[in-house]
């Protein structure tokens, strides 16, 4: 689910509702996860805010880093643990996802299936990438990017960060170069963000992102002891190719 960019910890900035990547979680719409492999390394990254994309044999993969005015996109590393806990064992971080709170193994495990998510490859697939600050490399939270639909060329859009790096459009910023590859490199047509209801701070990231809202699902489903509704956002690529051109012009 989406965010709280400005609300001052009193919501967390966390992961849009549909993507999901925890195989262990309890089954629920859009909740499908392909974890794959650790790509070989090799050469990544420059000073730039839009991602190139590698392609091998239909695969999809980001040129990573990626440095934006004040963070750097990167793949996540075993070195990241700490940052990662600190993240994703808050209760308040787990409001609006399906997910509770990690303990020290989930965490562990969860970071191992990061690190392999580094290529798109079919249908249903993600990309979790971690989210640094520019100037001093501190880990503040992710922005996710999910292959919802081959035929019909659909992804989503998803993000999470630390309460305490709220408030300063960091999940703005970070998201824009990932759906800049979700529309240039994997072709998508449309781009969505799916969150609970309540979450008006993601809301609002999604629309700083330029998407819209197409829809408000009303108790649609039943998520930890209560029935939970659902905003759905949008954006389609001529609408960001124009948003992008106007911004350089």
């Amino acid at each position: 689910m989406g965010a709280a960019e400005s609300c001052h910890g009193q919501m967390p900035l966390t992961a849009v509702r549909g993507v999901c990547e925890d195989a262990d979680a309890e089954a629920q719409p859009h909740q499908r996860t392909n974890p794959r492999r650790q790509p070989d390394d090799q050469a990544r990254g420059s000073d730039r805010s839009t991602i190139d994309c590698g392609q091998n044999a239909g695969v999809l993969a980001p040129d990573l880093p990626i440095h934006t005015e004040r963070l750097v996109l990167r793949w996540y590393e075993s070195g990241d643990y700490d940052a990662l806990h600190a993240i994703i064992s808050r209760a308040d971080v787990n409001r609006f996802l399906y997910t509770e709170p990690r303990d020290e193994d989930e965490t562990a495990e969860l970071l191992a299936r990061k690190m392999g998510k580094t290529e798109l490859l079919d249908e249903d697939d993600w990309l979790s990438v971690a989210v640094c600050l520019r100037e001093t490399g501190e880990l503040v939270g992710e922005t996710l990017l999910h292959w919802v639909s081959e035929k019909h060329k659909v992804g989503e859009i998803g993000f999470m960060f630390h309460p305490d790096h709220h408030g300063r459009g960091y999940a703005t910023e970070a998201a824009r170069p990932l759906m800049g590859f979700g529309f240039e490199a994997c072709g998508f047509h449309r781009i969505i963000g799916r969150l609970e209801a309540r979450n008006a701070a993601s809301a609002r990231v999604l629309e700083k992102l330029g998407m819209r809202r197409e829809a408000l699902l009303i108790e649609n489903e039943w998520v930890k002891g209560e029935w939970q509704s659902e905003m759905d956002y949008a954006i389609l690529e001529r609408e960001w190719r124009a948003q992008r051109d106007l911004s350089r012009a």
